[in-house]
C-alpha cells in the first residue's frame, strides 16, 4: 500500500543544511501496523510530514527517494491530487493538540469539514457522525459538548478529538504521531482498543510515532528504529524486543523505568543526539558509546543496514553490533 524508498528531507537554514531524514525507507501492507521509535530530533515526525508533504517548503526540500502510494509518488503528484488523499485515504493525529486545532472555530465544525469536504456528506448527516466520533474516543455529553471551541477542552479531550477527525474518514492509512501522550491510562487503552478494531474491521495501515516502547510492543507489527535522521535498526516488533542487536535500540530498553530494579538509579543514555547539521563521516551513535566500544565504530564511512537475519535489518558498525561493550568504559 506504502513504499518508501531512501527518502531525504533537509532543511537549507542560515546556520547550514539540516538533514532531518538521511535514507528513510519502509513499507507498509493494508492492515499493518508499522511502529516508529527514537528520542527527539531523530526524524520520526519530519518523515511522516513528508509523506503528506506538510513541511514548510523552503527550508525544508526533498533531495532524494520517492514515496509510493498505490502506484503513484506522493512527492512529486499534483497539490490537487494529494489534497484528494490527505484527510480521506491517509489520515493523521497529530502530536500537539494545543496547537493543531483551529482556535476560532467549533469543534463541531472542524470534525464535520472531512466528511463534507471528501465524502459530500450533508451538515446533519455529518454532525451525527460527528458525534458519534467523540462518543467513540470517550468524551462524555458528546452531543452538548461537540459545540464548544477548542480552548474549552482540556489537553487530553482536545488530543481525543484530534484522534476522533483523524479517523472520521475512515482512511486506508492512519499515521498516529504520538497519539496517547496527553491521555490517561484508561483512556488511552480506549483509543488503542479503536484503532485496533479499525485494523481489523476495515485493513486500515497504521504506523504509529511513539517514544513508548511498551506501547509499541503492544501494537505493531513491526518496529523501525531511527537515530539521527536514519533507520538504525528494523525488526519484527517481537524479534527487536527479545533480540536486539544495535547498542542504540538496547540503549532504550535499558531506559524503560518499568525494567529499572527498585531503588536504583534510572539509566539514562549518556550524551547528546547528535546535530544534524554536521553530520559524522562515520557511525552516528558512536560518540554516545563506551571508549572501548567507540574505538571499534566505523569512523570513516556511514553504516549501512544489512539483513541480519530475515527481515532483521542491522546498521554494520562493528562498535554497536557487539553487545559486549555496551559498558566497557
Amino acid at each position: 500500500m506504502l513504499s518508501v524508498e531512501n527518502l531525504q528531507t533537509f532543511f537549507h537554514t542560515r546556520e547550514g543544511v539540516v538533514r532531518a531524514v538521511d535514507g528513510v525507507s519502509l513499507e507498509l501492507s493494508k492492515g499493518g501496523s508499522l511502529g516508529i521509535v527514537g528520542e527527539s530530533g531523530s526524524g520520526k515526525s519530519v518523515t511522516c510530514y513528508s509523506l503528506l508533504r506538510l513541511l514548510p517548503m523552503p527550508p525544508a526540500r526533498f533531495e532524494g527517494g520517492s514515496a509510493g502510494f498505490e502506484g503513484r509518488d506522493l512527492l512529486t503528484m499534483p497539490v490537487k491530487e494529494l489534497r484528494a488523499i490527505r484527510g480521506r485515504r491517509i489520515g493523521m493525529i497529530f502530536q500537539d493538540p494545543m496547537t493543531s486545532l483551529n482556535p476560532y472555530l467549533r469543534v463541531s465544525t472542524q470534525l464535520t469539514e472531512p466528511l463534507r469536504v471528501h465524502l459530500g456528506i450533508g451538515k446533519a448527516g455529518a454532525l451525527d457522525q460527528a458525534v458519534a466520533a467523540l462518543q467513540a474516543v470517550g468524551i462524555a455529553d458528546a452531543e452538548q459538548r461537540i459545540h464548544s471551541y477548542p480552548h474549552e477542552f482540556s489537553g487530553g479531550m482536545r488530543q481525543r478529538v484530534m484522534i476522533a477527525m483523524a479517523l472520521i474518514t475512515r482512511p486506508d492509512i492512519l499515521i498516529a504521531d504520538e497519539p496517547t501522550t496527553a491521555l490517561d491510562v484508561t483512556v488511552q487503552k480506549q483509543v488503542l482498543d479503536l484503532i485496533g478494531r479499525r485494523r481489523e474491521d476495515l485493513g486500515t495501515a497504521v504506523i504509529f510515532i511513539s517514544h513508548d516502547l511498551a506501547v509499541v510492543s503492544g501494537v505493531c507489527d513491526y518496529v523501525h528504529v531511527m537515530y539521527g535522521g536514519r533507520v538504525v535498526e528494523a525488526a519484527p516488533v517481537r524479534e527487536l524486543f527479545e533480540n536486539p542487536l544495535h547498542a542504540y535500540t538496547r540503549a532504550l530498553q535499558r531506559s524503560i523505568p518499568a525494567l529499572q530494579e527498585k531503588g536504583k538509579p534510572l539509566y539514562t543514555i549518556p550524551g547528546m543526539p547528535p546535530d544534524l547539521s554536521r553530520p559524522s563521516p562515520g557511525c552516528a551513535f558512536a560518540p554516545r558509546r563506551p571508549a572501548r566500544a567507540r574505538a571499534t565504530c566505523l569512523a570513516n564511512h556511514r553504516p549501512e543496514l544489512v539483513e541480519a537475519s530475515p527481515g532483521h535489518w542491522v546498521q554494520d558498525c562493528p562498535g554497536c553490533r557487539d553487545e559486549g561493550l555496551d559498558d566497557a568504559f
